[in-house]
């Protein structure tokens, strides 16, 4: 399957957002980005919309791993531990066909 946008721009999006993450873990470490979430309705908002749209992706991505012939759950393990970022992972990932 293609990406949903071109391969140099979600790689931009990669490296802009896991440099940001990186910087926002290292100041608050991996719990803390979680507490912070949760700390104000509107951060519990959000949180839980960043759950609501991996939960979509996931399922993208177990019909195109399935398509594929490729395995899930490296996938989902990525996901649940990286969020968006195991996703562009998955959609930057070179698929052998």
């Amino acid at each position: 399957m293609n990406p949903p946008l071109p391969r140099p721009l979600l790689g931009l999006v990669l490296l802009a957002f896991g440099a940001f993450s990186l910087w926002a873990l290292l100041q608050v470490g991996y719990l803390g980005i979680w507490q912070g979430g949760f700390a104000t309705i509107g951060g519990t908002q959000i949180t839980l919309d960043l759950i609501v749209a991996c939960t979509l992706l996931l399922g993208y991505i177990a019909r195109d791993c399935r398509t594929a012939g490729r395995a899930f759950w490296p996938w989902l393990l990525a996901v649940l531990a990286l969020g968006s970022i195991g996703a562009l992972l998955y959609l930057l990932w070179p698929v052998r066909r």
